[in-house]
């Protein structure tokens, strides 16, 4: 029997935690975070963890469950999902699926194949980064794999030296590597996109960096520093610019993490609207966690017995 699973995704800030925690009590169902940062112990503030309250009212997965100084895979963290909803679907609950990082919920959710890794070449490759920069390895990926490099953004450095890694032990495009063009989920899936008009989201976007540095999102970086992180949490929208620029004025960060919130909030719509699984609600209107519980109700067939 197919295993059934819900998701809600779209843009950071657009609002999934709350509506989610509404639609899983209401389903009798446990969330599973598709979030890349969230997975970090200690990176509370900066990724807008659920709070005490809504963890009580539903049981949540994958939230701080690797410490900040590993850098978690993508198979990684596919296989730890996989194994949640499978947990989940023992115990005759419903997996809820949130988040916004699209690569983690294409890999759980999706029959994707991941290419061979070797530390010695990405080493040779991370020093290379250090001396030429992000830019000159992505004109490298240019002249091998222009398919992937017109995927990957110049200032991307670990999507770009991946994709060089994959192309000097496969010897083969990286871009060959077709999965990601198939959305052929493994599960009897419904997935909802919750979406707000732009000036709304990045007025969200503002008030929530506010809210974060005002709670202490500074000293929390700093002390992940000071305990050790690792490359890909460091990467973490407020953590990276804190630790970029750690003696900034706090109302430069603030700006500087807006931006980068903003620019990331429209690639993660971006990838999203991609998917033609996706249907598309509005956040902000009335009765919407209402409307998502009664669709997944009637498309998962969840009240057949």
């Amino acid at each position: 029997m197919t295993v059934r699973v819900a998701a809600i995704v779209g843009p950071t800030a657009v609002g999934k935690s709350a509506i989610a925690v509404e639609v899983a009590e209401a389903l009798g169902g446990e969330i599973v975070s598709i979030d890349s940062m969230q997975v970090y112990s200690g990176m509370d503030i900066g990724t807008d963890k659920a709070t005490t309250d809504m963890r009580w009212r539903v049981p949540h997965h994958l939230l701080d469950h690797w410490l900040p100084s590993h850098n978690v895979t993508v198979s990684e963290f596919q296989a730890e999902a996989r194994s949640a909803i499978n947990h989940i679907t023992k115990r005759e609950k419903l997996p809820v699926l949130v988040g916004g990082s699209g690569l983690y919920f294409r890999a759980v959710v999706d029959d994707l194949s991941f290419p061979p890794r070797s530390a010695n070449v990405r080493e040779a490759l991370e020093l290379e980064l250090e001396e030429l920069g992000a830019a000159a390895l992505h004109r490298r990926l240019e002249q091998l794999d222009a398919p992937a490099a017109s995927k990957i953004e110049p200032a991307n450095a670990r999507r770009i030296v991946r994709a060089l890694e994959v192309i000097e032990l496969t010897g083969q495009p990286f871009s060959d590597n077709d999965s990601f063009d198939r959305y052929d989920s493994i599960y009897d899936l419904v997935v909802v996109g919750l979406s707000r008009p732009r000036a709304q989201l990045y007025e969200r976007i503002e008030r929530r960096v506010g809210r974060m540095l005002e709670l202490g999102l500074i000293e929390e970086a700093r002390t992940l520093a000071d305990l050790g992180v690792g490359r890909t949490a460091r990467q973490g929208l407020g953590y990276r610019q804190i630790h970029d620029s750690p003696d900034a004025d706090q109302g430069v960060l603030h700006d500087e993490i807006v931006r980068a919130t903003k620019r990331f909030a429209r690639r993660q719509e971006s990838w999203f609207r991609a998917d033609p699984r996706v249907e598309w609600f509005d956040a902000d209107e009335p009765g919407c966690a209402a409307n998502l519980t009664g669709l997944f109700r009637r498309k998962l067939r969840l009240d057949e017995s």
